[in-house]
């Protein structure tokens, strides 16, 4: 019971309200019933008849509080630019308004002489909607109700996804080239070397992320302790120094330097049980070592080669402070933007799908891995 509720409360329950807040819109619907409702017939080749004019109005002036106005016109506003302003000048204009509302209304506002203002009003109000999907894939609603590709210059999430993707692989690959010879060297060296090399490996896990990777910014920026030592080296020029922070570089360095431990635990673990005599035994049947090595034991790692993979692949798919301070504007990752919604646009919903979008991407990636690997692959030693 305690392992269910815990289990319930920090991990279902948190998953849960993620997937509902990426579909849910309960305001706009009930802020604008009549408007909803007259809108669900609406042929969006043309505008609405004088019905829907004189709907908005009276939702507009039913609004129970103040604030509601801007609060509707902010939740409007992700579904069309400019639908803020629009809501909020007629709901304080609605008081004065005078039928026909399809004239008086486009004369206080042009917006709402436009089809398409009332195509984002009628997809925004939907109570339970797709539309911060549609936007996590870099697709909207049209003018005409169709879903179409959205505006060129505001296509970024698919690339954030394929760049994370991209990131987060290549990582996973630097690990593992660094790592596999740790691992190995772990496995096979005297107790006391190897208990030496074990605490300077877990010594990162005894010092905060943040200051991690505060530390790296202090290493690798253009007058850094790196730059200065290539400099010193004679290797470049004094004028010339690279920039190796706040890019990709940065991010690449940071992030595998993070996550090597990750890499390492799990070959450690299957290579520690590989008994040497494996690889004499190869030798006195006449292979030579690189071809002992790839027909004997590197087959034998591959359970640690395949988990360390899988675990650094899914850690560095979401990871925010690293890309966030080194990464500049090359550097973010889908995890940035996730944040970005959260904290500073209050898309909440967007931010919602988008969490969403990377948990399915990374519950297929485990699903397709144990189908190729199998489930026993996963068990150490």
């Amino acid at each position: 019971m305690p392992l269910l509720a815990f289990i319930a409360v920090f991990f279902a329950a948190p998953i849960g309200t993620m997937l509902w807040r990426s579909v849910a819109n309960p305001l706009p619907a009930a802020l604008l019933p009549r408007t909803t409702a007259a809108l669900a017939e609406w042929d969006p080749a043309a505008l609405p008849a004088e019905g829907t004019f004189a709907a908005l109005v009276e939702d507009l002036k039913a609004l129970p509080e103040r604030q509601d106005a801007a609060r509707l016109g902010a939740q409007l506003n992700f579904d069309l630019g400019g639908l803020n302003s629009a809501i909020r000048k007629t709901a304080r204009e609605a008081q004065k308004l005078q039928p026909p509302y399809a004239e008086s209304l486009p004369k206080l506002d042009a917006a709402w002489g436009r089809t398409a203002t009332w195509a984002a009003i009628r997809v925004g109000t939907q109570a339970l909607t797709g539309k911060n999907y549609l936007a996590a894939l870099d697709l909207r609603t049209g003018a005409d109700l169709r879903i179409v590709p959205a505006p060129e210059n505001e296509r970024i999430y698919l690339m954030l996804f394929a760049r994370t993707a991209w990131v987060a692989g290549l990582v996973t690959a630097l690990c593992l080239v660094l790592g596999y010879p740790l691992a190995h060297v772990l496995a096979t060296a005297s107790p006391r070397v190897a208990g030496v090399l074990m605490i300077l490996l877990l010594l990162p896990f005894w010092t905060s992320l943040l200051v991690r990777t505060t530390a790296w910014i202090v290493l690798l920026q253009s007058q850094g302790v790196v730059n200065d030592l290539l400099v010193w080296l004679g290797l470049i020029d004094d004028t010339a120094r690279v920039q190796l922070v706040y890019n990709m570089t940065g991010t690449l360095i940071a992030m595998t330097q993070i996550l090597l431990p990750f890499m390492v635990l799990p070959l450690y673990s299957v290579m520690k049980t590989i008994p040497p005599t494996y690889l004499r035994a190869a030798s006195s049947m006449g292979a030579r070592p690189l071809q002992g090595f790839r027909r004997v034991y590197l087959p034998m790692t591959m359970p640690g080669v395949a988990a360390g993979g899988l675990l650094v692949f899914i850690l560095a798919v979401g990871y925010y402070i690293t890309p966030a301070l080194v990464g500049g504007a090359s550097g973010q990752l889908i995890s940035n933007w996730i944040a970005y919604h959260m904290q500073q646009s209050l898309n909440w919903g967007l931010a919602a799908a988008l969490g969403a979008l990377l948990l399915f991407a990374v519950v297929l990636l485990y699903l397709v891995f144990n189908r190729i690997a199998g489930a026993d692959r996963l068990r150490f030693g």
